[in-house]
């Protein structure tokens, strides 16, 4: 299992070949279409993300060793492809792991600088759930 640190390094890595934020916005969409999608029965309001803009929808499991499996879904394609980020950098990692990691690769990116501030506002809220789910299985 990689670390939240590696997999943060490998997505700049990916961006970094991207000049124009146009062809970021591509690649965000192109990762929003190859996620796998969450199941229609866990399309509830329970699992909606508060503060979006959009309607994402975030389910997580616990595996018997510990760690958290994510999947989720969004109504808007860009949206998709941010939370299949989130997804892919803390998917399969520890309740622990997660609450102490830094997003360094958001800025890093320049992700949150080109956001909308309805889909910046809609990054945090992802990221606080994620957290926050994280919080609740770590104290479990």
């Amino acid at each position: 299992m990689k670390s939240i640190e590696d997999i943060q390094k490998e997505i700049v890595e990916e961006f970094a070949v991207y000049d124009e934020w146009l062809d970021k916005y591509e690649y965000l969409i192109d990762l929003g279409r190859e996620m796998p999608l969450i199941d229609e029965a866990d399309k509830t309001d329970a699992n909606l993300i508060e503060g979006c803009q959009s309607r994402v929808w975030l389910s997580c499991s616990q595996d018997a060793d510990g760690r958290l499996r994510f999947k989720a879904d969004s109504d808007a394609i860009i949206t998709k492809g941010i939370i299949s980020l989130l997804i892919r950098v803390f998917d399969g990692q520890t309740p622990q792991d997660i609450l102490a990691a830094d997003l360094h690769f958001i800025d890093a990116i320049g992700l949150r600088e080109n956001l909308s501030p309805t889909r910046a506002g809609g990054l945090a809220a992802m990221i606080k759930r994620i957290r926050d789910i994280a919080q609740k299985y770590g104290e479990g």
